[in-house]
């Protein structure tokens, strides 16, 4: 896994604030599921959009093909970090942009 990454987190169409530990724990948490799925396994940039159950990911300006238990389990995994976050309410949607430094 890279060195360092940068991550920018929106929720309900909201920029999140995310202290240097909570931008580091999200951007390796995120790249770490995605770059398990097949054509993931490089990622210099990712943008995560998640809609209620729709999952879509794109790992270097490529669309990612994603089967219903991987999207369960990602989901879920980022469903859970993000929602640990103070102030966190419900989550409709979100975005989840990782670039490499």
């Amino acid at each position: 896994m890279k060195e360092s990454f940068k991550a920018v987190l929106c929720v309900n169409n909201v920029a999140v604030e995310l202290n240097p530990f909570v931008e580091d724990f999200l951007s390796r948490t995120v790249c770490a599921a995605v770059s398990s799925l097949k054509g993931a396994e490089d990622i210099q940039s990712l943008e995560l959009y998640l809609e209620r159950d729709n999952l879509n990911i794109i790992v270097n300006d490529h669309d990612i093909p994603i089967t219903p238990f991987p999207q369960d389990i990602i989901t879920n995994t980022i469903i859970g970090l993000v929602s640990s976050l103070k102030g966190m309410g419900k989550i409709d949607n979100l975005k989840i942009s990782v670039q490499e430094q």
